[in-house]
């Protein structure tokens, strides 16, 4: 008898935009992943701090006053969060990839901190081969 399978999803920050504003963005396949109530969805800190730049650099707007945007979106979407520690800033060094975009480094090595599947559109962590991927296409 087989069961459904429970998958713990890390969204990567463009998968939390995309969900807030741009669903349609999100192949069907990704959209039933995130839907579906047996998966638990979580995100990193991190998101926050790269969605706070992005504003600052006018890459999208999130409104007049972006602190209070942020823990609003946050408390809206169904995420749980993925603490950043100790074992996550060290293994943030050790994910193997040959950039060093720091959003990226800390939101892989999260996911394999906590065993978690992080959910990305990004061509340079879909690369990564020590990371559990769910590929947005």
């Amino acid at each position: 008898m087989g069961g459904v399978t429970r998958l713990n999803l890390l969204l990567d920050t463009h998968i939390i935009l995309w969900s807030a504003s741009e669903p349609e963005r999100l192949p069907a396949s990704i959209v039933e992943e995130l839907e579906s109530p047996v998966n638990d969805l979580w995100y990193s800190p991190i998101s926050v701090w790269e969605i706070l730049l992005l504003a600052e650099k006018g890459r999208i707007s999130v409104g007049k006053d972006s602190s209070n945007a942020i823990r609003s979106l946050f408390q809206v979407l169904p995420l749980k969060e993925a603490p950043i520690n100790i074992e996550v800033a060290i293994e943030s060094r050790n994910v193997g990839f040959t950039h060093q975009d720091p959003a990226d480094r800390f939101l892989a090595a999260t996911a394999m901190v906590f065993e978690l599947v992080l959910v990305t559109a990004d061509k340079r962590i879909l690369a990564a081969k020590n990371l559990q991927l769910l590929a947005v296409d």
